[in-house]
């Protein structure tokens, strides 16, 4: 079979003249879509479907953990109120405020002590009263009645103290259920189990004692069910965890072993409190039970060579090394096997805690992976690049060459080009990260005529995105990207030998302001932009292998108590399940997609898709050659008549559809409802070679292929 490159041969079948492009802004009726199966590129990695995620504020403890008490380790003082921490917002599960432990009885009878502390820097000192309950609670939280709540609690305090600790869920006297507990002078473990008769969203936790004396809390945990079933009906690949700019300061040492020891930290590139509950075991945990692959990214930031390599030998060593030997101490004898590991996060980024120029980087770049690989020679290293474009100039650099930017590669803001100058031979491929969302467009005009001190978003001009727009700006991005890195392979012609991939290890397509409308949660209008967005990295299947969406948990609508797959999610979970490890082949059609501007630095040289506009076609083979995908979205709200031609091979006249569709664009999934966005399986037929295409839908049709 002939092997086919994927960007030229999309410029063979896209590049038409401006003006003729233009024309085609009324579609042809039917569509012609032509498929050669004998023109294929790379299978189609598990890894393009993967996922991000990192410790952002609450994030991880209000998702993928099911810890329902926050500071559990007592990192903050108690006191009866405080001052809101700045930057956090109600409804945003990575800004939302932690529910506060608060004195029950006066606040002086509560202090901090710093003498022997549990964990941390000090623990909470509760003075007693003969009459009077003294102690702490914390309200907030949510239980589903019926449900069994597990954990534990660590104390200690004057010999014989009873300390009660009660579990309520409403205001009458029988909406609570307490256990006992007889304290000795020395910190002991003790289990905690509650089963509520009903549902609360303003639960509380009181731990309080009476007597003479005092007693000390080291930490306390309680737990319901978690909801991890649902992320393993992704199919995501792979999960890049622990990534993101909290990485850069966060000690991965100080998050294994036992997981009541371990010291809270403080976020600073997020100004929150972490636990340290989820590190390095509890995630390779979590991959294997939503069955992934872990992708590790190593601080860069205020990290080093020397604590990366010790990361490596604790997840990958024997245990006849010494990490991995504590590896097995902690209850995990077998490697965990990682193969993917990445040198730090976004270290191009001024805002990224211990940034550094890139011709330090550089040196750094090379000391991590020469570490790393004799800690076990046999992983794929990833290394963070920036691909040179008019949106990253800043200053009297984006006046001067934003529209010519060829005397940009190779100086210090290339930071994907000083890799491939300075650490050649240190990395298997380089990630590219990027956030952008429809209804605006990087004016080079502009850009050039303003002064150095503008802001970015001064660049800008705005509009109000059709459907089909909204959905197109996303392939579009990654249309600009592919173009961008065909770019490098051309200045270093040995990235093509070698193999060196792509990684888009950190992406999203959302609304960052123009005339994108507000963001209130994935809708169908959201699952159609991330078909396509996903149909153009299967166009590049040659260099484009991994992805990794921000974030993990963003394809589920989570509630304190109930978690489901939302309209993002059915896209992944579409494609994750019928298109991983099929074979691209070659798609042509006689609807072109309209030319981009050149006025816009953001838009592609060619425009994303298949010439079968305004649909967006991908076809693939499985990987025995025995079926024929025809991956189709239609992000307008007319049914389509496709006349489909297939050479190469012969396909049965029935087959099966799956159809991602609602009843409207802003239909959504929430958890505790009804879906209103859902994958359908049917079966369907050609009649005179045709098939006909929903309204706003994403379409997987397989089509048997004769023998």
């Amino acid at each position: 079979m002939k092997r086919m490159n994927a960007i030229p041969i999309m410029a063979v079948l896209g590049c038409l003249s401006v003006a003729a492009q233009q024309a085609q802004f009324n579609p042809a009726e039917p569509i012609k879509v032509t498929i050669d199966t004998q023109q294929t590129s790379d299978p189609v990695s598990k890894y393009v479907f993967g996922s991000f995620i990192e410790h952002i504020g609450t994030l991880i403890y209000r998702s993928i953990w099911a810890e329902l008490l926050d500071d559990r380790k007592f990192y903050f003082a108690i006191t009866s109120t405080d001052t809101p921490a700045p930057g956090q917002q109600a409804g945003n599960p990575m800004r939302q405020q932690l529910h506060k432990w608060r004195p029950v009885g006066p606040e002086s009878v509560v202090s901090m002590d710093a003498e022997e502390p549990f964990v941390g820097e000090h623990s909470p000192r509760i003075l007693l009263d003969a009459v009077t309950p003294h102690g702490i609670s914390q309200r907030g939280f949510s239980l589903v009645g019926g449900r069994q709540y597990d954990g534990r609690i660590f104390l200690r305090g004057t010999p014989g103290t009873k300390v009660s600790v009660s579990l309520s869920w409403g205001s009458n006297p029988g909406d609570s259920q307490t256990t006992s507990i007889t304290l000795t002078r020395d910190y002991k473990r003790f289990p905690l189990s509650f089963s509520p008769r009903a549902d609360s969203a303003d639960a509380a936790l009181e731990i309080t004692a009476t007597g003479t004396g005092d007693f000390h809390l080291g930490a306390v945990s309680l737990m319901p069910a978690d909801t991890i079933a649902l992320l393993k009906q992704l199919h995501s690949g792979m999960w890049r965890l622990p990534g993101g700019n909290f990485l850069s300061d966060w000690d991965w040492h100080d998050a294994i072993g036992d997981i009541d020891k371990r010291r809270p930290m403080f976020d600073h590139a997020w100004n929150a409190m972490q636990v340290n509950d989820v590190g390095m075991d509890e995630f390779m945990t979590l991959c294997k039970l939503i069955d992934v692959d872990p992708y590790v990214t190593v601080n860069a930031g205020l990290g080093d060579a020397h604590s990366a390599a010790e990361e490596v030998e604790y997840l990958n060593g024997p245990a006849s090394t010494y990490w991995g030997g504590l590896r097995a101490k902690n209850g995990h004898p077998e490697p965990y096997h990682v193969k993917y590991w990445n040198i730090g996060n976004e270290p191009w980024g001024t805002f990224q805690i211990g940034y550094t120029e890139l011709k330090y980087f550089e040196i750094k770049n090379n000391d991590f992976a020469r570490e790393m690989r004799r800690a076990d020679p046999t992983i794929t290293l990833i290394g963070s690049g920036k691909m040179m474009e008019p949106m990253w100039l800043k200053g009297a650099d984006r006046a001067k060459y934003v529209d010519r930017l060829e005397p940009m590669f190779g100086s210090d803001t290339d930071w994907t080009g000083g890799l491939l100058e300075k650490c050649w031979g240190t990395f298997d491929g380089i990630a590219q990260h990027f956030y952008e969302g429809p209804g605006r467009h990087f004016d080079l005009a502009k850009a050039k005529a303003l002064p150095p001190n503008a802001p970015d978003s001064a660049v800008d001009v705005t509009y109000d995105p059709t459907t089909l727009e909204y959905a197109r700006h996303a392939a579009d991005v990654i249309r600009r990207h592919a173009e961008e890195w065909q770019g490098y392979q051309k200045r270093f012609p040995k990235m093509i030998d070698r193999k060196i991939f792509l990684s888009m290890d950190e992406y999203a397509y959302i609304n960052l302001g123009g005339g994108g409308g507000a963001f209130s949660g994935p809708t169908l209008k959201t699952a159609l932009a991330y078909g396509m967005l996903l149909n153009e990295m299967l166009r590049h299947t040659d260099t484009m292998t991994m992805g990794a969406h921000t974030m993990g948990t963003s394809s589920l609508d989570i509630t304190p108590t109930a978690s489901a797959i939302n309209a993002l999610g059915t896209v992944y979970e579409l494609y994750g399940e019928h298109l991983p490890g099929t074979i691209p082949v070659a798609v042509s059609g006689n609807s072109q997609q309209p030319a981009t501007n050149p006025a816009y630095g953001d838009e592609p040289k060619i425009r994303s898709g298949s010439p079968t506009y305004p649909l967006d076609v991908l076809a693939t083979l499985t990987p025995d050659h025995r079926y024929l995908n025809l991956v189709v979205v239609n992000a307008t709200e007319k049914a389509r008549k496709v006349d489909l031609n297939v050479t190469g091979s012969k396909i049965e006249e029935s087959g099966t559809l799956w159809k991602l569709t609602a009843n409207s664009l802003d239909d959504v999934n929430r958890a505790g409802q009804p879906p209103q966005v859902g994958i359908q399986e049917s079966p369907v037929g050609r009649v005179d070679n045709s098939i006909a295409v929903a309204p706003i839908s994403v379409n997987i049709y397989r089509f048997p292929v004769r023998p």
